[in-house]
C-alpha cells in the first residue's frame, strides 16, 4: 500500500508540473506569438509605449519566457517581489502571481473565495451522492415500475437542463413568487448559520441535480448488472435477508465507479461552480475566474486555472487512495 501511494504521489506531482507548465506557456507565451504584448492588457489599449514598458518590467515580462516561468515557480515557494523604481509590492509564498487590477496577490485572493466555494460544492455533493446513488438503487430493485421510470424521467431531465435554467427558474418560482428562500448577498456562516444554508440551499439542489441525474443512471445499470452475478444468487440462496444482500453485497461492487466518478466529478466542480456562482450572486471562486476574465486580469486567471488544476489532481489522488481500499486487486498496478 506504501508503495502505491508514492508512485501516485509522484504522479501526481508530475503531472502538476507538466500542467504548470503548459498553463504558464498558454497565458504568456501565446499571446506574444500572435503579436501581443500581455502588459498592454494591464495598462489599457490608450496606454503610451512607456506605459507599457514599464509595466512589462514590473511584472518580469521583459525577460524570456523561462525565466519568466522560473520565477513564478519560486514565488510558489519561497514568494516573490514585483518593483517599478522604488514602487516594491511584495508577493509572500505561495505566491501565484500579483493582481495589478486590485492591488493584491493572488493567493489570499482565492483563499477569500474558497470557503464559499467550498459550502456550495460540499453540500451539492452530499445530496447529489445520496440522492442520485438512492434513486439508482430504488429504480434497480423497483424495474419497470412506474417509479423506476418516473425516476429515470427525471435523471434525464436533470443530465439535460443546463445549470443557468434552473437556477433562474428555481429563483423565480422559490425566491420571487413563494419567497422560501432568501435572495441578497452571501450570508457567512459563523454570521446566520440558517441564513447561509438558506441562501445556498437553491444553488446546492440545482448543482446537485446536474450530477445526481448521472449517479442515479449509473448506480441502477451497475445495480442490475451486479444483481445477476453468481455471488449475489448464492447469498440470496443461502437464505440472508435482502437488505444483507443488497447493503454487504451488492454495493460493495456497485460503489466501486461511483467512488471513482465522484473523484472526477468533485474535482470538476469548479467549472459547475462558476454558473452556480454567477446565477446566485454567490462570490466564490467561480465568480471570480469571470470577473478577471472579463477584466483581462491574467494573473488571476492563471492562479484559478492552476488552484482549479491543483483541486483535481488532489481529489484523482484521493480517489485512487480510496479505490485501493476498496478493491485491494488496483494496488498491484
Amino acid at each position: 500500500m506504501i508503495n502505491f501511494i508514492l508512485r501516485r504521489v509522484v504522479t501526481s506531482v508530475v503531472l502538476l508540473i507538466i500542467i504548470s507548465v503548459v498553463t504558464f506557456g498558454v497565458f504568456f507565451m501565446v499571446p506574444k506569438l500572435a503579436g501581443t504584448n500581455p502588459a498592454e492588457l494591464y495598462v489599457g489599449k490608450s496606454a503610451t509605449p512607456a506605459d507599457v514598458a514599464a509595466t512589462a518590467r514590473k511584472l518580469g515580462l521583459d525577460q524570456p519566457i523561462y525565466v519568466q516561468y522560473g520565477r513564478f515557480v519560486k514565488g510558489i515557494f519561497v514568494g516573490r517581489e514585483f518593483a517599478s523604481g522604488t514602487n516594491v509590492n511584495h508577493c509572500p509564498a505561495p505566491c501565484f502571481g500579483y493582481s495589478f487590477r486590485n492591488d493584491r496577490p493572488v493567493w489570499p485572493t482565492l483563499i477569500d473565495r474558497l470557503p464559499v466555494t467550498i459550502s456550495l460544492a460540499v453540500g451539492a455533493a452530499v445530496i447529489w451522492l445520496l440522492g442520485g446513488v438512492l434513486a439508482g438503487v430504488i429504480s434497480a430493485l423497483r424495474r419497470g415500475s412506474i417509479l423506476d421510470r418516473t425516476m429515470m424521467i427525471i435523471a434525464l431531465a436533470g443530465v439535460s437542463l443546463p445549470i443557468y435554467f434552473t437556477g433562474l427558474l428555481a429563483q423565480l418560482w422559490f425566491v420571487h413568487d413563494l419567497h422560501w428562500f432568501k435572495g441578497g448577498e452571501y450570508i457567512n456562516f459563523a454570521d446566520d448559520p440558517f441564513g447561509w444554508a438558506n441562501k445556498l440551499f437553491l444553488g446546492w439542489v440545482t448543482l446537485a441535480l446536474l450530477y445526481a441525474a448521472t449517479y442515479a443512471r449509473l448506480t441502477r445499470a451497475q445495480m442490475l448488472e451486479t444483481a445477476s452475478e453468481d455471488y449475489i444468487r448464492t447469498a440470496r440462496a443461502k437464505g440472508l435477508r435482502e437488505r444483507s444482500v443488497i447493503g454487504k453485497h451488492a454495493m460493495r461492487s456497485v460503489l466501486t465507479p461511483i467512488v471513482t466518478v465522484f473523484g472526477l466529478d468533485l474535482g470538476q466542480l469548479l467549472g459547475g461552480a462558476i454558473l452556480t456562482e454567477s446565477v446566485f450572486g454567490l462570490p466564490g471562486i467561480g465568480r471570480l475566474s469571470i470577473d478577471a476574465v472579463s477584466t483581462k486580469d491574467l494573473p488571476v486567471v492563471l492562479g484559478v486555472t492552476l488552484f482549479g488544476a491543483l483541486f483535481i489532481v488532489i481529489a484523482n489522488f484521493l480517489v485512487d487512495i480510496f479505490y485501493a481500499v476498496i478493491d485491494p486487486r488496483v494496488r498491484i498496478s
